[in-house]
C-alpha cells in the first residue's frame, strides 16, 4: 500500500503540472491537441472537444501538445488561436503555468496539513539515531546500513536521543578516520551488529550517510483559521529556499554531489516509507516533491519549461524566433540527455534497493 500511495502521489503531481499548462492555454482560447501522462505508445485515450487525453506507456512525466507541433495538422498556420501566433506574454504564461501549479499545490498541501494534522509543536525524541539515506559504495553502505535503520550504540556506547545524539555520533565518526567502530542497529524487529570503518577524507572521518533524530513530530490544533496559512507560508518558503539551494549546490559542485542525486525509484521508496508512517509525513513528502518538480522544471534545460522560457526570451530580444533547425537541435539534445539521465538514475536506485542487494549477495 505504501508503494501504491507514493506512485499515486507522483502521478497526481505530474497531472497537476500538466494541467497548469493545459488550463493556462485553454483559458486564453489557445488550441491544444493533446494532454498526455507518460511518453511513448498510447495505452488509453479519450477525445473530448478535439483534445486527445492519453495515458502512455513510459511513466516518466507528461506533456501538453499543441497543433503548432504537428506538421499534418489541418489548422492553418496563420490561425490566431495557435500558440505560436499569440503574444509573448500569453505564451510565457502557458510555459510558466506548470511550475506555478506545482508551487501552488505545495502551499495548499501544507495548509491542509495544518488543518488536518495540526501545527508542529516540537519533536518527541526517542533513543537512537535514524539513518535516512545511504550513498552506494560508501562506508555506511559497505557496513550494511540501510535507510530506516536505527543506530542504538556505537563503539560500545549507547546512543541517546535528539539532535545532540546525532551531533555526538557525527563527532565520533569525524574523529575516527580509518578506525573500525562496532555498532548496533535496529531494523524492524531485528537487531544487527555491524562494523563501520569511516573513510579518511583529509584526516576527517566520512561514512556517506544522512542521519537524523529518531522520534516523532508532535502536533497541536490550530489556534484560529489563519494559523495554518501562516505556518504553511513559513514552511513553504523554507522548503523552496532549501530546494533551490540544493539544486544550486548540485550544479556548482556536481563532482562532489552527483552520487546523492536520486531518481524516480528512490523517490517512490522514500514515499512508501513515509506512507507507512502516516501522520504529517505524507503531507510533507507531497509538498517537497511538488516543489522539487517545480524547481527542476524551471531549470534552463532543453525540453523543460525553463528551456522553453530561454527560447522565448531569445525571441523577445531578437524580435523573431530562432531558426527552426536550432530549436529542433536544442530539443533533441535535451531529449537524449533527460532520457539517458532517467535510465541511469533508475538503474542506480534499483540496484540500491535492499531486496536487489540481497539477490546480488551484497
Amino acid at each position: 500500500m505504501g508503494v501504491l500511495t507514493a506512485l499515486l502521489i507522483l502521478a497526481g503531481l505530474i497531472v497537476v503540472h500538466e494541467a497548469g499548462h493545459f488550463l493556462a492555454a485553454t483559458a486564453q482560447g489557445i488550441r491544444v491537441s493533446s494532454f498526455s501522462i507518460g511518453f511513448g505508445p498510447v495505452l488509453l485515450q479519450r477525445r473530448r472537444r478535439g483534445v486527445q487525453f492519453a495515458l502512455r506507456a513510459i511513466p516518466l512525466g507528461g506533456f501538453v501538445a499543441f497543433p503548432d507541433d504537428d506538421d499534418d495538422s489541418a489548422i492553418p498556420r496563420h490561425d490566431p488561436d495557435l500558440l505560436s501566433n499569440r503574444p509573448l506574454p500569453q505564451r510565457a504564461l502557458v510555459i510558466a503555468a506548470g511550475v506555478i501549479a506545482n508551487l501552488l499545490l505545495a502551499w495548499l498541501v501544507l495548509v491542509a496539513q495544518g488543518v488536518v494534522v495540526g501545527i508542529p509543536a516540537g519533536f518527541s525524541a526517542s533513543p537512537g539515531v535514524l539513518v535516512s539515506g545511504v550513498q552506494a559504495g560508501q562506508p555506511a553502505a559497505l557496513a550494511g546500513l540501510q535507510p530506516g535503520d536505527r543506530i542504538v550504540s556505537l563503539a560500545g556506547q549507547p546512543i541517546a536521543g535528539g539532535q545532540q545524539a546525532v551531533a555526538a555520533l557525527v563527532d565520533t565518526v569525524k574523529n575516527s578516520p580509518g578506525q573500525r567502530l562496532p555498532l548496533e542497529a535496529e531494523r524492524g524487529s531485528s537487531r544487527l551488529e555491524l562494523q563501520l570503518t569511516p573513510a579518511n577524507a583529509g584526516g576527517i572521518g566520512r561514512i556517506g550517510a544522512q542521519l537524523q533524530p529518531f522520534g516523532s513530530e508532535a502536533f497541536r490544533p490550530a489556534r484560529g483559521p489563519l494559523e495554518p496559512i501562516r505556518q504553511a507560508s513559513s514552511d513553504f518558503a523554507a522548503l523552496l529556499s532549501r530546494t533551490a539551494g540544493g539544486f544550486l549546490t548540485l550544479i556548482t559542485h556536481f563532482g562532489e554531489t552527483a552520487g546523492q542525486v536520486s531518481g524516480p525509484v528512490k523517490i517512490v521508496e522514500m514515499g512508501a516509507n513515509l506512507a507507512r508512517q502516516g501522520g504529517g509525513s505524507l503531507f510533507l513528502f507531497t509538498a517537497l516533491i511538488s516543489i522539487n518538480l517545480a524547481v527542476l522544471n524551471a531549470l534552463p534545460l532543453p525540453l523543460l519549461d525553463g528551456g522553453q522560457f530561454v527560447l522565448l526570451l531569445i525571441e523577445g530580444v531578437r524580435g523573431r524566433p530562432l531558426p527552426e533547425r536550432f530549436q529542433l537541435a536544442f530539443m533533441q539534445s535535451g531529449f537524449v540527455f533527460l532520457v539517458g539521465l532517467s535510465v541511469v538514475l533508475i538503474v542506480k536506485d534499483t540496484s540500491q534497493l535492499p531486496a536487489v542487494q540481497q539477490l546480488l549477495g551484497r
